[in-house]
């Protein structure tokens, strides 16, 4: 059973998310928070599998409440999906910087949300599908020019080329064909890569190949 705790200061906001959730048989609503303070703390006490965190929300905004999560080595285990309103979020950027392991727009197809978040605690994927690659080139723009690759020592060399397509936004059905492999294979060295790093999905394996500079801005396709 999938633990979900929602996290918006929009009842109604709440109340959707809950009945859409609450009524598939492998996942329950495990609780709800009306701020930020309060979902932090109801994170710590009910230990979810995925928090659907709100950006915007009083007394503390949801990416200052995010860090607290993913700072916590006790709660390494919850994976944080934010709410925006619009799908280039001025702060969503910062949102993966925080340790999200992704967003979703609030008007999200039912559909999409329940994969998101089924996806999200396999381990698998995070990002809202169709802007993946247009969150990454906001990400490339922002980043520093790297000196060189760097901190990708323990990676094999398939690990580091995995790890920089991952990096351009490929999901690991694409990374398959581009090498040539079983998807499960790509799959299994995206987790090696993510174990060795210390990355708690690929959001955060995306962050680390741009900041490590395996991959360049401009290098999007």
């Amino acid at each position: 059973m999938i633990r979900v705790l929602l996290a918006d200061d929009q009842s109604l906001v709440r109340a959707g998310f809950k009945a859409l959730l609450g009524a598939q048989p492998d996942i329950e609503v495990a609780g709800e928070a009306a701020d930020g303070e309060e979902a932090v703390r109801m994170v710590r006490e009910l230990r979810p599998d995925v928090v659907l965190m709100d950006i915007r929300m009083p007394l503390l905004d949801g990416l200052a409440a995010t860090r607290r999560i993913t700072d916590e080595p006790g709660l390494a285990d919850v994976k944080v999906v934010m709410l925006t309103t619009f799908e280039l979020d001025e702060y969503v950027f910062e949102a993966i910087r925080s340790g999200a392991s992704g967003f979703l727009v609030k008007d999200t197809e039912p559909d999409e949300l329940l994969r998101a978040v089924r996806a999200v605690v396999a381990g698998d994927a995070l990002l809202s599908p169709g802007v993946t690659r247009r969150l990454i080139a906001e990400f490339a723009a922002r980043s520093k020019e790297p000196a060189a690759a760097d901190g990708l020592g323990e990676l094999t060399e398939r690990e580091r080329e995995v790890m920089a397509l991952v990096g351009i936004g490929l999901s690991n059905q694409e990374i398959a064909r581009r090498l040539v492999v079983s998807p499960l294979t790509a799959k299994t060295h995206v987790s090696r890569a993510m174990v060795k790093l210390g990355a708690r999905d690929r959001a955060q394996l995306v962050v680390r190949a741009y900041e490590s500079g395996l991959v360049r801005p401009g290098w999007l396709g």
